[in-house]
């Protein structure tokens, strides 16, 4: 019993760690951008924070958020293991933390004049740590979208039509956002940045929910 109610507290703590996860994230990146000399959210992705003197605020962002992300999976693999959405939905979630890591260690490269001194024009060629940094962030936004259609299908399972349409919605969502902000190039930071707020911010809130599970058993 002792051993039981040990582990249930181990998954809580785990849980817990993506619940917060996503408001951390958009906190220091929120105050970031409003403090940061030169970035405009209006321009910038919330990426190229990542660049400069304080960069490295950014950096530990992300690489934060991904240890939590990592913590989260864990929790929802001891929760559901043997059960459906167990393995590949705690696999994908797993993914998406260390592509968060990695993204952190990657920067993409400076351009539309920040940080300051930088190109006033879009970089015109792709540095290596520029497009590690793309693909580190791009794997770990499609193993959301994949996590959420795992979860969707286990809620449906379980008869909870709501919490099933809610990770339908997500994984249309934020990928819709992305087309948007990659096509019509204007308020692309607050546009990507709000796709990765209906992606993040799915974890926080399946966290939370499978955090509840573990007080009903």
């Amino acid at each position: 019993m002792i051993t039981n109610k040990r582990n249930t507290r181990t998954i809580r703590l785990l849980l817990m760690g993506g619940v917060v996860s996503t408001p951390l994230f958009y906190i220091a990146a929120i105050i970031q951008s409003f403090t940061r000399t030169g970035f405009d959210i209006r321009r910038h992705a919330i990426s190229t924070l990542t660049l400069g003197d304080l960069g490295w605020i950014q950096s530990a962002n992300f690489f934060i958020t991904g240890l939590l992300a990592v913590c989260a999976a864990i929790g929802v693999r001891r929760l559901l293991r043997g059960r459906k959405g167990g393995k590949w939905g705690s696999m994908l979630i797993g993914i998406y933390g260390i592509g968060m890591i990695l993204a952190g260690l990657f920067r993409p490269d400076p351009g539309l004049s920040f940080p300051p001194g930088a190109p006033a024009g879009m970089p015109t060629s792709m540095s290596g740590h520029a497009a590690l940094h793309s693909l580190a962030f791009f794997t770990a936004f499609i193993c959301l979208i994949a996590a959420s259609i795992v979860f969707a299908r286990r809620f449906a399972t379980q008869g909870e039509r709501g919490w099933s349409i809610y990770c339908i919605a997500s994984c249309i969502l934020a990928p819709v956002l992305i087309i948007i902000g990659s096509s019509i190039g204007t308020w692309i930071g607050v546009i990507m940045g709000s796709a990765g707020i209906v992606a993040f911010g799915w974890v926080s809130v399946l966290a939370a929910r499978l955090r509840v599970e573990t007080f009903q058993a």
